[in-house]
């Protein structure tokens, strides 16, 4: 099953680590809310660009192992009138700013939760990795926790 589930799917293999500060080198930051629809593996976005421009998306995650830390990930792209109808099922909302920082040649995505909470991905792709930059104030590696997903943290409230 998991080998039909990956024929259009992108895998992400994130880690994600609580921090102390967004580090310099942002080179892009967006709005965005997650809204995770009850009793399925989807999840809508909308990004918010600083330019105003607006994506908005259906995605669709497949755990590949025990581990939230390792996904098969579709995207569909939504017109108006897609979202307003996909938007009136009930889920649970993560609402955050996420930063894009560069350095080094290594991109994090730095994501401010609405309560100041600042949580860090490193989307490993095909090259799984155990390296952290050394510029990443990392408090707590929460990659494991499934507390620390985008699912988990909008079940929280």
């Amino acid at each position: 099953m998991v080998d039909a589930q990956l024929k259009y799917a992108v895998v992400e293999r994130e880690r994600r680590f609580l921090v102390s500060g967004v580090p310099d080198g942002v080179v892009g930051t967006r709005r965005i809310v997650d809204r995770y629809v009850t009793g399925t593996r989807l999840r809508l976005r909308e990004v918010v660009d600083v330019d105003g421009s607006v994506t908005r998306k259906l995605t669709h995650k497949v755990r590949l192992g025990d581990s939230p830390a390792e996904v098969a990930c579709t995207n569909l792209y939504l017109d108006d009138a897609e979202w307003a109808a996909l938007q009136s099922l009930p889920g649970a909302e993560l609402r955050k700013t996420r930063h894009l920082v560069e350095r080094d040649g290594t991109v994090v995505a730095i994501d401010e939760l609405d309560d100041g909470t600042l949580l860090a991905e490193i989307d490993d792709a095909d090259q799984p990795s155990a390296a952290v930059p050394e510029w990443l104030d990392v408090v707590r590696d929460v990659s494991g926790d499934e507390e620390w997903t985008g699912a988990g943290l909008a079940a929280r409230g």
